[in-house]
């Protein structure tokens, strides 16, 4: 099943937050081979997952992370504002009709249909909260997955050759695409949205405006947007991607 959690709220299922931190060092670590942080006890954290960023995390039988995103506005920190701004053309993305996703991390032995799972999760916050793009920052690994479950993002930029490239990337919700990933996911759009109101309760889709999204649900202890630049940023990248 699919849960959405804030950072917050972990602690309430301590064996999911734990096996997820696991998990991501099997794979920033051990298996792309990047300089992350790991703790003592061996969990993979950086700065931006004590901003109380929002998870979505596929959660097994067994009650254990089978994968995950973290979510962060990006009207405040982002990783891609402030370490890969020179994919994007040196333009800040900040929005609040647009979230940064990233840390999107695998169990070892997860199939596909997780990964699909997760992105059809993402377009449920799209549409939930009312926003209108995610930006991210991936593997090009990740790029046969995407394309795969059918979720490929506009790519604005990349760094590094070979297996060591890695991208940022602009998704929006596409109704066509999502049938297709709940496809690949073995999920009914029906169950997709019940996981979501679970967590936050049947909200109006009536979706964005430049001010902000419209009908959104308050997010708490989150950054709140503080900046209003949803036009500049979107024709910005527009232009850059």
């Amino acid at each position: 099943m699919l849960r959405y959690l804030y950072a917050d709220q972990l602690d309430r299922v301590p064996h999911l937050a734990r096996s997820m931190y696991l998990d991501r060092t099997a794979q920033f670590r051990d298996r792309l081979g990047w300089a992350v942080s790991v703790t003592p006890d061996g969990e993979e954290r950086d700065e931006y997952d004590a901003m109380n960023p929002l998870y979505v995390i596929w959660q097994g039988a067994d009650g254990a992370h089978g994968g995950s995103m973290r979510f962060l506005p990006t009207t405040g920190r982002t990783m891609v504002n402030d370490h890969f701004g020179h994919l994007t053309n040196g333009v800040r993305i900040e929005s609040p009709l647009i979230w940064e996703c990233t840390r999107f991390c695998l169990a070892p032995g997860a199939g596909p249909q997780v990964a699909a799972a997760l992105m059809l999760a993402g377009g449920e916050i799209l549409q939930g909260f009312g926003l209108r793009h995610f930006v991210g920052v991936f593997d090009i690994r990740m790029v046969r997955i995407y394309r795969r479950i059918g979720a490929e993002p506009d790519v604005m930029g990349w760094q590094g050759e070979g297996r060591d490239q890695i991208g940022v990337g602009l998704w929006e919700h596409n109704p066509a695409a999502a049938a297709r990933v709940a496809a690949a996911a073995g999920l009914t759009a029906a169950q997709s949205r019940g996981w979501f109101d679970a967590a936050f309760g049947a909200l109006p889709q009536t979706g964005a405006t430049e001010a902000g999204p419209v009908n959104a649900p308050v997010l708490p202890q989150m950054i709140s947007p503080t900046r209003q630049t949803a036009g500049r940023a979107a024709s910005q990248m527009a232009a850059s991607a």
